[in-house]
């Protein structure tokens, strides 16, 4: 584009962390034109960007990664500099019950996109980047003790978690084969507004709020790292911008909780905030049949990061909670909105008969 330093492909742009990301790039650089491509599925909504929509350096294009024509008819329209490659199905249930999305989405989708790179840029990589945002599930999962690092063997254990290792693998190896200017980072859970209520968090705000039961796989001792969302964005501005060819970066909170303590902990920060009595949102807490092939552990190094590039989270998990919770009931009707139609008939088939 004239008169822009560079423009950047965002991909998935209209999803929950892509959200964050598109504002960041789009308020912080702009000197930047970014394009966001998103297919708008389920989780995919325009209303989180309405407050950049209007900006000079911004530009939204719905279109689908499968769809190798439209994404060469993309790349001839716009001279891309760099890809930040966010689209992707994520949810572990989804992926469950319905595999071949996954497969098609994250491993097809994400080779269209490397192939359209490679075939725009012509072997002329200088000051080209693909970065591939990916998971910490790709690892498996761990006992009591240790940390998933850079240098952890790949062990998927869910068709999502296999479609993303997937997904890495082709980038690194059009890194090693074609010499594809390109650089990952794997992250652990993100929480933060504008996150759909599959998953856990904004799924339980909404369910206390309501009343409703609060579905707790098995024992509801498995053990996640979290990270604030927008912690996650700047260290993907970092490593787009400063970090070497080739290289991936581990991404997390420094911050373990049980899923049963996490819970406990959001049900007393809404009796709080909903001026309830002590105690009234754990009765809501419902163990439910546990989910095939449960990983029971993830923890990610990012010590690597911190070195390397300066980075470490920015708000304590009770800080981002609160944060979050605050978000989600001054915006209820934005919650309201997505949680009908398609995604009550999901819910009842996930978490009844367990």
């Amino acid at each position: 584009m004239k008169n822009f330093e560079k423009t950047i492909l965002i991909t998935g742009g209209a999803g929950f962390i892509g959200t964050h990301l598109v504002k960041h790039m789009v308020r912080k650089y702009p000197q930047y034109f970014i394009v966001n491509l998103d297919k708008l599925t389920y989780a995919g909504n325009l209303q989180n960007l309405d407050d950049i929509a209007g900006s000079p350096n911004y530009h939204f294009v719905k279109g689908d990664i499968v769809d190798s024509n439209f994404l060469h008819q993309l790349f001839t329209q716009y001279t891309f500099d760099g890809v930040m490659h966010l689209a992707a199905e994520s949810h572990v249930d989804r992926s469950i019950a319905s595999p071949m999305d996954f497969i098609h989405t994250n491993i097809i989708g994400t080779v269209n996109l490397l192939n359209a790179c490679k075939n725009a840029w012509q072997d002329n990589f200088s000051d080209k980047i693909f970065y591939h945002v990916s998971t910490d599930e790709v690892y498996g999962t761990l006992g009591d003790t240790g940390l998933f690092e850079e240098t952890t063997a790949y062990d998927p254990r869910s068709p999502y978690s296999a479609s993303k290792a997937s997904s890495d693998h082709l980038v690194r190896a059009y890194f090693h084969t074609y010499g594809l200017p390109v650089k990952i980072s794997n992250c652990s859970n993100n929480y933060g507004p504008y996150q759909f209520p599959e998953k856990l968090i904004p799924l339980f705000i909404h369910n206390i709020k309501q009343n409703k039961p609060l579905p707790v796989y098995g024992d509801g001792k498995y053990t996640r790292d979290w990270l604030w969302v927008e912690d996650h964005v700047r260290a993907i501005d970092l490593i787009y911008h400063q970090a070497a060819v080739g290289k991936t970066y581990n991404i997390g909170g420094f911050n373990e909780w049980q899923n049963i303590d996490l819970i406990k902990t959001l049900c007393n920060i809404m009796d709080a905030k909903l001026q309830r009595p002590a105690g009234s949102s754990e009765q809501l807490i419902t163990y439910v049949k546990d989910r095939a092939g449960h990983d029971r552990r993830y923890a990610i190094d990012a010590t690597k990061l911190q070195k390397d590039l300066g980075w470490s989270p920015s708000l304590q998990f009770k800080e981002g909670l609160e944060k979050t919770v605050d978000w989600y009931l001054t915006n209820q009707n934005w919650l309201e909105e997505i949680t009908s139609g398609a995604y009550q008939s999901y819910y009842e088939q996930q978490y009844s008969h367990r």
